[in-house]
């Protein structure tokens, strides 16, 4: 195996860069003020203008749905291709929804494109697919341990022509937004069916459906993440046709498994561009500060915390890669081992890497004047999304101890 990437993807990085460059990183305090005075006047939750002026110009540089392998949809890049784009475009992390390559859309578009009849792909994948509008998945409850997605009580019962849903979710990412239109929410057709991975399903839920309420936003952190949000959901005898049945009833499991794969190895990739900042920006200062009559770029501790950031993003660069190349190869599911290592690795690497960083910057690394307190929540908040660290362990454990039981 090797991991020298293809011209095509060559090129693309250097696009992409040169897209970052000249767009997203002179803008980043721009970002933040429009996001502030939305607040300010009463709609934390409406489009920043700033990402809705760089659509159009990223989709007009070729650089628009480049997650998506299917050529009829997106890029047709495999996982091995897109990994240095999306670290590039995680650096700064609203910049990837001016590529529309961010979660959970992309996510849901997966789901749409690969499970999603005709009908559903007309009225939700080609708006979403266009920028038009924004979605969430709806899984995570506040009433069970969701780590065990089998524990889901969210009920979807079928009634003549159409479903009724009634249950409660949480930490539902961009639920908030004004742009989402939809929900594609996991629920139990068939609770009793004793394959406990066959009693669930998807279904397409669109966000004014009545019935449908948004108790709360939920903070992380203490952040509340505007202009998504992560709110608490409530589904109250919210009816939607029978045809909203993504694949068909008891498929939610194999759905999810289809979704997550994917999502886990995009969040790490995500997650390596956040820590190789974080090591930029801790350098950057390290060499500015003079403390006991030198640069603290020359107290020891701190050369060996930089070495051993760089040795720890380097690992697990190449460690995403070879999970990338294993499931572009042989697929998600012979896979599993090597995405579960890296969804625990990187969000663990990425913690220690901007605590350091934090570190270098005294009291001003917990502020709003860099971006590493918020770097810090999004990547610990990953060691329980799309699956807790506990689960992927035991996971991989149960794929080594296969050649010894």
């Amino acid at each position: 195996m090797h991991f020298e990437h293809s011209q095509r993807t060559l090129e693309l990085r250097d696009r992409l860069q040169a897209f970052v460059d000249e767009h997203i990183v002179p803008n980043d305090a721009r970002y933040k003020e429009e996001l502030e005075a939305n607040r300010q006047a009463g709609k934390a939750y409406a489009a920043v203008p700033l990402v809705e002026e760089l659509k159009p110009l990223a989709r007009e540089a070729g650089l628009w749905n480049l997650f998506l392998p299917e050529e009829e949809y997106g890029a047709g890049l495999s996982n091995l291709e897109y990994a240095p784009l999306a670290e590039i475009m995680g650096r700064y992390m609203w910049s990837s929804e001016v590529f529309n390559c961010n979660a959970p859309d992309t996510g849901n578009m997966e789901v749409l494109a690969r499970y999603g009849s005709e009908e559903q792909k007309r009225d939700w994948l080609y708006p979403l697919l266009n920028g038009e509008i924004r979605s969430s998945f709806a899984m995570t409850e506040p009433a069970v341990a969701s780590s065990d997605a089998t524990n889901i009580e969210t009920r979807i019962e079928r009634d003549g022509d159409e479903y009724v849903i009634n249950g409660r979710k949480w930490f539902i990412t961009n639920g908030c937004s004004e742009k989402t239109r939809v929900f594609i929410l996991m629920g139990k057709t068939d609770p009793d069916n004793p394959d406990r991975h066959k009693q669930q399903s998807m279904i397409i839920v669109p966000k004014d459906t009545p019935g449908v309420h948004i108790v709360r936003d939920m903070p992380v952190y203490g952040y509340y993440h505007a202009p998504k949000g992560h709110p608490e959901i409530a589904f109250d005898n919210v009816r939607v046709p029978a045809s909203n049945m993504i694949l068909g009833e008891g498929r939610g499991f194999e759905i999810a498994q289809g979704r997550l794969g994917p999502g886990r190895i995009h969040h790490v990739m995500r997650v390596i561009g956040q820590a190789e900042r974080a090591f930029e920006l801790m350098c950057k200062r390290l060499s500015e500060r003079v403390a006991f009559h030198k640069p603290l770029s020359e107290q020891g501790v701190w050369r060996e915390r930089i070495a051993e950031s760089r040795i720890r993003i380097d690992q697990l660069r190449w460690l995403t890669l070879n999970a990338a190349y294993m499931m572009d190869t042989v697929g998600n599911k012979v896979a599993k081992k090597e995405i579960a290592m890296i969804k625990v690795a990187a969000p663990d690497m990425a913690c220690q890497v901007i605590d350091w960083a934090i570190q270098a910057h005294g009291a001003a690394g917990y502020t709003e004047d860099f971006p590493l307190a918020d770097m810090y929540v999004y990547a610990r908040h990953l060691r329980t999304a799309d699956g807790p660290d506990e689960v992927h362990r035991n996971a991989i454990a149960k794929e080594e101890l296969k050649a010894y039981l």
